[in-house]
């Protein structure tokens, strides 16, 4: 009777974060739009949600299958798979991993819990001991996110994000083409801080707004169908707000999960750290090439419009500015620190190392969290940063890195590793070009369905276990993983910020599968070149 209250209790909280969430989305993008025919679908969603909560436990066909099939395939696997040369404690860790990573793709309980399962099932197993997977929960790099995340927060708190990114579209310009630009470089360098799903809710409401202006003003002066879904303006700027933020996270290495639990992987199984500033050399190229060609490829071949300008196009971006008036105090402090934040991170490696032995990322990044809250706000009570908004920190992405460290050390501690590299000794005469290739493909194919955090995952410590085999530098190969895995663009599922822009209906899915399907092309061809020529030249010799 207990188990069962508790865990009904567990599943109205779910409830109730996915209706929070479903309200400030909703909130937002009704703020943007003063379409009478969105507000009332908007609320009448909501008074259909607030009037038949679901029941505990109420699962969907693919969670009920995933629930059950997670534990078959781990019954099936150790009692009926036993290769020649893998050991028993290698046969438990394939199984737990088949289960855990079943349970991630179908959901069947939130991934943050399933990504506790190898504190439970590691122990009872034989794998390892409860203390030594409890260590992977507690890597420096989780602080690092979490101190991140923290003056990202802050930065959210006092609306200091909003001024920048406003800033950036201003500066741009107003041709269609060019206000698409400038979402897309705003968005971009914001993901590159904060998380690309609160970039692009962010951004969302401001583009909705200015695609409803530009929308009014075609309206009389052009035959362009400017209905949701089928505007070529609102379509592109949507598209490119979702792209730009998942390209803009790639930049820095708290920018994506899927870059921070790279870094973690590596300092794990090799004890190598990728400092702040190392994939900074690799990602922000990455960045200031990609988002070009994005928009190119947008507003040139896919979306392409006639308009060459907007009358009144910049007017909403200076009003938003207007209301936001005067930098603030509180602001300012913010920008300082994280100003000084970025800066150190930058340096550390060059410079504040010799006058601070010991200092590393993640102490740079909790320093600063802890700087905002010493400082007084001067226009509220208590300090520039405060426990509150801590609270909303992402405390479920954490886990979900502690999960797949854990699964990293299992890997290694069971002997898995060893094994799958043993197997793969036979490819060993594919062209590394091809394999790369066949890397970031089938990844890219992964995460189109499951979440790239969780694909990100599970490969890294498969593909560094075959690299090893095949005697090719395993870091180079984590990091094509790590570029499959983040450049999916193709379903509303295989990102947030492609969910986001899905929502506000001025995207059909074909349309998105459509365009997607060609970037996901261009960027595995992409991504080849660059883990070819260029991440050697910045990842290369680690292991030496």
């Amino acid at each position: 009777m207990y188990f069962q209250l508790v865990w009904e209790q567990m599943w109205r909280w779910d409830y109730r974060l996915r209706r929070d969430i479903r309200k400030t989305t909703s909130f937002l993008f009704s703020k943007a739009s003063s379409s009478a025919t969105v507000r009332e679908d908007i609320n009448s969603s909501q008074d259909e949600a607030e009037a038949k909560p679901p029941k505990p436990g109420n699962y969907s066909t693919s969670q009920k299958l995933g629930l059950f099939l997670g534990p078959l395939l781990y019954l099936s696997i150790i009692l009926l798979v036993h290769p020649e040369g893998m050991s028993e404690e290698a046969v438990q860790m394939l199984g737990l991993i088949s289960w855990i990573a079943t349970w991630w793709v179908t959901e069947a309980l939130p991934i943050p819990i399933t990504s506790l399962l190898p504190l439970l099932l590691f122990p009872i197993t034989g794998v390892m001991e409860t203390g030594e997977v409890s260590t992977s929960y507690g890597d420096p790099l989780i602080f690092l996110f979490a101190g991140s995340f923290m003056i990202a927060l802050t930065m959210e708190k006092w609306n200091l994000h909003r001024r920048i990114a406003l800033a950036i579209i201003a500066f741009i310009g107003s041709s269609p083409n060019m206000i698409i630009l400038g979402f897309m470089v705003a968005t971009g360098f914001l993901s590159m801080w904060i998380s690309n799903t609160a970039s692009t809710m962010m951004m969302v409401p401001i583009s909705l707004a200015v695609t409803k202006h530009v929308a009014d003003s075609l309206k009389k002066s052009s035959e362009v169908d400017v209905s949701p879904g089928n505007f070529p303006f609102g379509t592109a700027i949507m598209l490119g707000t979702a792209y730009s933020a998942t390209i803009g996270g790639f930049g820095t290495l708290i920018g994506a999960p899927a870059n921070t639990i790279l870094a973690a992987t590596v300092n794990n199984l090799y004890g190598i750290e990728i400092s702040f500033a190392r994939w900074m050399l690799f990602g922000i190229p990455m960045v200031v090439l990609l988002i070009p060609i994005v928009w190119f490829y947008l507003v040139k071949i896919a979306y392409p419009m006639d308009v060459k300008n907007i009358p009144g196009g910049r007017k909403i971006i200076k009003q938003e500015l207007k209301e936001l008036g005067k930098m603030s105090y509180e602001e300012k402090v913010v920008l300082s620190v994280f100003s000084m934040t970025a800066l150190a991170w930058i340096t550390r490696s060059v410079l504040l190392e010799k006058f601070i032995p010991g200092i590393d990322d993640t102490i740079i990044a909790l320093f600063g969290a802890f700087v905002l809250f010493i400082i007084p706000s001067r226009n509220k009570e208590g300090s520039i940063l405060d426990w509150d908004t801590v609270l909303k920190l992402p405390w479920g992405i954490l886990w979900l890195f502690g999960g797949g460290l854990a699964l990293a050390a299992g890997i290694v501690s069971s002997g898995l590793d060893k094994w799958i590299g043993n197997q793969l000794v036979n490819f060993s005469d594919i062209p590394f070009f091809i394999m790369v290739g066949l890397i970031i493909a089938v990844i890219t194919l992964l995460t189109e369905f499951t979440s790239n955090t969780a694909t990100s995952t599970m490969v890294y410590p498969i593909v560094a276990a075959g690299a090893a085999a095949l005697g090719t530098d395993p870091i180079i190969l984590m990091v094509a993983a790590c570029m499959g895995a983040t450049f999916a663009f193709m379903f509303p599922v295989a990102a947030p910020p492609n969910a986001i822009v899905f929502a506000t209906g001025y995207i059909k899915m074909s349309k998105m599968a459509l365009t997607g399907v060609w970037l996901n092309l261009c960027s595995i061809v992409f991504s080849v070149i660059i883990v070819y020529f260029f991440v050697p030249i910045i990842f290369g010799g680690l292991l030496n």
